[in-house]
């Protein structure tokens, strides 16, 4: 039983040769592998999942340098933390933020701000995706769909008022702009 007891103590060591050797409290166990890559899956950040596994991030380089299945979770996990970023990324562009605004003499009110630099970000980043959906819509739905933009456009501009902001201006003639020629190449 002793001796039962002393091999379950130890652990396969990687590297060129491998051999057996004693575990540590050091020691990788499935409960702070599944905690690194659930963390790494959350964060993509190495150094904070290492520390909510209890590890540090040299063992965990070490680790994935030595297996290959884990090198390959690893790389899930992060896949899966940059598709969530993503979606975070793709609705800040598409929503904005909400900004605490006062105008002069007057209350103060809450506005949407989008970012520019996001959006064409995103915009670069799906170029192919974005050219393959409109080779498939046809032209009287794209129409109408320009004719909607260039509605809210307006709504925009006349809800905002005298607190649109320079940016938000340029930003939405440049959108019209954009959808006009559009419309003209089609």
């Amino acid at each position: 039983m002793a001796r039962k007891a002393a091999a379950d103590a130890l652990t396969i060591d990687g590297g060129r040769r491998p051999r057996r050797r004693k575990a540590t409290a050091a020691s990788w166990s499935r409960t702070k592998e599944r905690r690194f890559l659930e963390a790494l899956g959350e964060s993509c950040n190495v150094t904070y999942a290492a520390s909510e596994a209890g590890v540090s991030s040299t063992s965990v380089y070490r680790r994935r340098a030595r297996e290959a299945a884990f090198r390959e979770a690893w790389g899930q996990a992060v896949a899966i933390g940059y598709a969530q970023l993503e979606l975070v990324l793709l609705e800040r562009a598409l929503k904005g933020t909400e900004k605490r605004v006062v105008p002069k003499g007057g209350e103060p009110i809450v506005m949407r701000e989008y970012s520019d630099q996001l959006g064409i970000a995103l915009l670069r980043h799906h170029r192919d995706t974005a050219v393959e959906a409109d080779r498939e819509i046809d032209n009287t739905e794209a129409a109408e769909a320009m004719e909607r933009i260039l509605h809210r456009l307006g709504k925009l501009r006349q809800r905002e008022g005298d607190v649109e902001t320079k940016s938000a201006s340029k930003r939405t003639d440049a959108i019209a702009a954009a959808v006009r020629a559009i419309r003209s190449h089609r």
